[in-house]
């Protein structure tokens, strides 16, 4: 079995839309990393040091590469991610080898059974 790491920053406010969208799409489940900090194209304004900019999270998700890219897409759908500039980006990345998978392995085989 193959995997993809699809990763994502994204407003805060975008994240639980972005991991339900996700998981009705075939992924098992995500790791979230709160209070990220990014930068676009502009600087972002400050006030007296004070950063104006939304809380970004990171969410984590490792999937079977047969489901993929309709995660992203469904992740695009959900965050807005090409509507809206700032927004966040998300993309996958190979995944060699991993570990500690076995059951999500197991249902994902049977998933992606039904499917094929």
């Amino acid at each position: 079995m193959h995997f993809k790491m699809i990763i994502v920053f994204t407003e805060d406010d975008k994240t639980e839309a972005i991991m339900d969208a996700a998981r009705e799409a075939g992924a098992t489940g995500a790791t979230v990393i709160h209070n990220a900090r990014g930068e676009g194209l502009k600087v972002s304004k400050t006030f007296f040091g004070l950063s104006l900019e939304t809380q970004r999270d990171v969410i984590l998700m490792l999937v079977e590469q047969h489901l993929s890219r309709q995660i992203l897409e469904e992740i695009n759908r959900a965050g807005e991610l090409d509507d809206r500039p700032g927004t966040g980006i998300a993309f996958q990345l190979d995944v060699e080898d991993a570990v500690g998978i076995t059951r999500q392995a197991m249902q994902l085989s049977r998933d992606v059974e039904e499917l094929i």
